[in-house]
């Protein structure tokens, strides 16, 4: 079995610190992105700046000499000349195919609730215990775009984990946003989220429900001006993207307002955007495909329709 090219993974790690370095240490960062496939042998692989830690993460499982290989290889790091300008404070990884996804602190000191920055507006992180830190990096640009198209309108954030999309609405001016997710510790982190911004808390609600079974309190709040709905691929009990989608895409029409828009999002490889355009039409006539949303470079990816899919649509003007 031919050894990962780990040379090849410490070179774009440095590349990429190369041309964040002016940006840190509160920032977060995808460093290299192996998931993409664009790096043969490493495809298991993602590396992560989250505010002065770098967090490796393991989706498979390595044979012991390509482990010690590995550690070997992240342990060497700190020992490069130009570390000392990246304010790193340690080195974690994750072992994410192995139950409860453990993560081992392997150089420096953590902290497990650092406060990271991404284009200005704080996020409180979380390492060494979850299996996320608390924000999808890929929807950078997705986080982006709500804030550029928010002002002055209500929003309802489907799936809002820990509100990343909520915070971007109000830092844009919108003047209201409803908060749907099941997991009730999620939406506690999202309430610190909006706290951290110094942000109105009147404009903002958080209901921990099924949403599935909660359109009657979805509809109370209606109607919107722009809907986002960025579910789990899966989610054991509640949610199966490929059947359950469609439940959620046939209630636009009775929530979205005359001129409102939605983002609609996927991340499952298997599911390209034209499930997600085709689900629309079929559900939502009334609402039309404008355009996906591109994904930040740091995730290359070997075939796009396997990435995140962040697709914009409209409410068909009569």
């Amino acid at each position: 079995m031919t050894s990962p090219p780990f040379s090849v993974l410490t070179d774009q790690v440095f590349k990429q610190f190369s041309q964040k370095s002016p940006q840190l240490p509160n920032q977060l960062h995808r460093l290299f992105h192996g998931r993409g496939r664009c790096f043969s042998g490493l495809e298991q692989i993602t590396v992560d700046y989250v505010a002065g830690h770098i967090l490796v993460s393991l989706y498979k499982t390595l044979p012991n000499d390509q482990q010690d290989q590995l550690l070997k290889t992240l342990l060497n790091w700190p020992h490069r000349t130009e570390w000392q300008d990246y304010s790193v404070k340690s080195i974690l990884i994750q072992y994410r195919y192995q139950d409860r996804n453990p993560t081992e602190l392997i150089w420096g000191k953590l902290d497990p609730n650092p406060v990271a920055y991404e284009n200005d507006l704080a996020f409180q992180m979380s390492l060494g215990r979850n299996q996320n830190t608390g924000l999808f990096l890929d929807m950078r640009y997705g986080r982006r775009w709500v804030k550029e198209n928010s002002q002055d309108k209500s929003v309802l954030n489907l799936f809002s984990y820990t509100c990343g999309f909520s915070v971007a609405a109000l830092s844009g001016g919108a003047k209201s946003v409803i908060n749907f997710d099941m997991a009730k510790a999620a939406l506690n982190r999202g309430r610190d989220n909006h706290k951290l911004n110094q942000q109105d808390m009147t404009k903002v609600k958080f209901f921990a429900h099924d949403i599935l079974k909660s359109w009657g309190k979805i509809n109370k709040y209606g109607p919107y001006d722009l809907i986002i709905i960025d579910p789990p691929s899966f989610q054991k009990g509640s949610f199966a993207l490929t059947k359950d989608y469609q439940k959620i895409l046939r209630r636009l029409p009775d929530l979205i307002t005359p001129s409102g828009q939605v983002l609609a999002c996927a991340n499952d490889p298997s599911i390209d955007c034209q499930f997600v355009i085709n689900a629309m039409h079929e559900n939502a006539t009334d609402i039309e495909f404008q355009q996906r949303l591109q994904n930040p470079p740091e995730f290359p990816d070997i075939d796009e329709e396997s990435s995140l899919k962040a697709l914009i649509f409209k409410k068909k003007t009569n």
